[in-house]
């Protein structure tokens, strides 16, 4: 059955880690549904790992739609939250509309947007209107270039501070988990113990409420780059690449298809079609 917000921060309350995948059409969706994860969240990550972007910031609505429909057909009775591209936010205004997008075309039960006390006003908003909220900070992929690239962030003391300050921010506008990526895992814990919404951790260490991993990295079907914070469960694309290129060999030597792979028909109807054309 699928959980709610007030379910999950229940779990995160009782000492209960959360699991979640991202997850990006209706296969990945519906294998994340079948293994019990608790939450998907259908992340604008689908830019390097689907589109072969660089980075996450040409991902524009549409794509977020597209992904969102085909990943909740996938998985109907999983808590769905779906991130807002770059510069689908900035305003309050902008955020609504997208916002009510996601959940109203797209089947999201939550939304997610990156920042810290600079986007309080948006969350308020956002949360003013009923629509829940996750907030993403620390390494924040779409502004990642403004951070010194894809790094640790939080490691020094005015860093640290800051990133204390956007948790407790979010939290008071109203969101209702956040995500922490990329912190050292001692500032992690911290943010945890003093937040009363469940916090999902990505690169920080074992102390968050939940973790998230991409589960294209997960599966090991991305093979650009490797986070450190990563753990593969398996090395799918090597196995895909095995057997794409055994396809290829069996096609070309004739081997594939053969008899149990085709169609017949019955020998008296073929005789006399033969016999018709001479």
């Amino acid at each position: 059955m699928k959980k709610n917000g007030p379910e999950l921060r229940q779990m995160a309350e009782a000492g209960e880690k959360i699991t979640m995948l991202t997850a990006y059409d209706y296969m990945t969706a519906r294998a994340a549904e079948l293994a019990g994860v608790d939450t998907i969240l259908v992340g604008d990550s689908l830019g390097m790992v689907v589109l072969g972007y660089d980075s996450t910031v040409a991902v524009t609505m549409e794509d977020m739609l597209h992904h969102l429909k085909a990943a909740r057909r996938g998985a109907p009775e999983t808590f769905i939250i779906c991130d807002l591209p770059f510069m689908s936010y900035a305003e309050p205004g902008p955020a609504l509309a997208n916002s009510g997008r996601l959940m109203k075309e797209g089947g999201a039960d939550a939304v997610k947007l990156e920042g810290g006390e600079h986007f309080a006003p948006v969350v308020r908003a956002l949360t003013r209107a009923g629509i829940p909220v996750v907030g993403h900070i620390g390494l924040t992929p779409q502004t990642a270039g403004q951070l010194g690239g894809f790094k640790v962030q939080g490691r020094d003391l005015d860093g640290a501070r800051q990133l204390l300050r956007d948790a407790l921010a979010i939290e008071e506008a109203g969101a209702v988990m956040i995500v922490l990526e990329a912190i050292p895992s001692q500032l992690a814990a911290a943010i945890a113990e003093r937040l009363q919404i469940p916090t999902i951790g990505i690169g920080a260490g074992p102390d968050a409420d939940g973790q998230v991993l991409v589960i294209h990295d997960v599966l090991g079907l991305y093979d650009r780059f490797t986070p450190k914070f990563v753990k593969q469960y398996a090395r799918l694309q090597a196995d895909i690449v095995l057997a794409l290129k055994l396809y290829c060999r069996e096609v070309k030597e004739g081997i594939f298809p053969d008899a149990a792979h085709s169609f017949t028909m019955r020998e008296d109807v073929w005789s006399e079609l033969l016999a018709e054309s001479g």
